[in-house]
């Protein structure tokens, strides 16, 4: 597979349809994508930057979502999460309120750079839920190819906590969420599918 590069974020991304005031954001953006996880790989030895990118496809293609600030908050959802001294960067060129959300989109132990203890996972969903809808949404697409992506992790516990927790906290919140747009109404329906496939796929 070649490289990902940044005319291939663009065309991810859909921004032959912006705007040119979009587009010129979206390429700050993408060029903050490839430094941000450059050299970065997911458990599954994959490079992390396919990972925010299936985030965008999926919302585009199966929720629908055309909304540009929407798209770049998913291409750059695991931006903190994965540098958290990024930052300062994110805030001089995509603006200090594009920065507050992927804040509150990160869970605190990771922007502290510290290892998770007790009450972190209550304070993480507790933030999650206080999210707004698009995102929300995001959150829950990044939840959703998560999902889709456990069969290439080689962490089983990984696998049972992301089942566990889709479960009992992140169906129960797109179901609370569903009425708020007709994107979490689609969000949701995706979560449950992808619940019952893995209902499926645990049982003798």
């Amino acid at each position: 597979m070649n490289p990902i590069d940044l005319d291939h974020i663009l065309t991810v991304l859909g921004t032959a349809a912006w705007g040119t005031d979009e587009q010129s954001r979206a390429r700050v953006a993408g060029a903050l994508a490839l430094t941000v996880y450059d050299g970065r790989t997911r458990d599954q030895g994959t490079p992390y930057l396919e990972h925010p990118l299936a985030v965008v496809t999926l919302l585009r293609a199966e929720i629908r979502v055309s909304h540009p600030e929407t798209l770049l908050l998913s291409l750059l959802h695991d931006a903190l999460e994965v540098v958290p001294d990024s930052e300062a960067l994110l805030v001089r060129h995509l603006g200090a309120p594009f920065a507050r959300r992927l804040r509150a989109m990160t869970a605190d132990h990771r922007l502290e750079e510290r290892p998770k203890t007790g009450g972190d996972e209550t304070r993480w969903r507790f933030k999650q839920a206080a999210l707004p809808p698009d995102d929300l949404l995001v959150r829950l697409a990044d939840r959703v190819h998560n999902l889709r992506d456990l069969a290439a992790s080689p962490n089983l516990d990984r696998r049972r906590r992301f089942l566990q927790s889709l479960e009992d906290f992140y169906l129960p919140l797109a179901s609370a969420a569903r009425n708020l747009s007709p994107h979490l109404e689609a969000m949701h329906a995706l979560l449950h599918d992808e619940y019952v496939q893995h209902q499926q796929e645990v049982r003798p």
